[in-house]
């Protein structure tokens, strides 16, 4: 193949690539943590504890083995945990310094109430419009931007 096909080839494929590499991110599966877990360097008891994460933190699932899950927690680090301290429930994390939480998907909406970095919430709904519905583990409920959270 001759430099030019080649290139010509490569600037073919580059969109296909960042088409693939998008659909993969929006089709991520994260789910909850059920109990406090203790996150390992490998999937093994006889693998190196790390860090102890929260209950309801959210974590991506990346892959299985066996009673091992590979997760990405909310700090970007790959780690494993075991399987069964996964739950079904979806919970999110603010990302932002602060969040607003309005009374609708509306930023001229009015606040319910404010939430800091690192703070779990329940999501309700799947995101529509740049905005999801959450509640606060309080009772409130309310919208927050999908840019603020991490999780979905």
């Amino acid at each position: 193949m001759s430099r030019r096909s080649l290139r010509a080839a490569l600037l073919l494929a580059l969109p296909l690539a960042f088409a693939t590499a998008g659909a993969g991110a929006a089709g991520a599966d994260f789910r909850s943590l059920a109990e406090p877990a203790i996150l390992y360097d490998g999937p093994s008891k006889q693998a190196k504890p790390l860090y102890i994460i929260q209950r309801l933190t959210p974590v991506e699932v990346i892959t299985t083995s066996d009673r091992w899950v590979k997760v990405r927690e909310p700090a970007g680090n790959l780690l494993w945990l075991e399987r069964r301290q996964l739950a079904d429930k979806r919970t999110i994390i603010i990302s932002a310094a602060r969040s607003e939480i309005r009374q609708k998907p509306d930023a001229s909406s009015a606040l319910v109430f404010e939430a800091a970095r690192d703070v779990v919430l329940e999501l309700l709904d799947k995101p529509a419009d740049g905005w999801v519905k959450v509640r606060h583990r309080d009772g409130a409920s309310g919208y927050v931007r999908v840019s603020q959270i991490w999780g979905l």
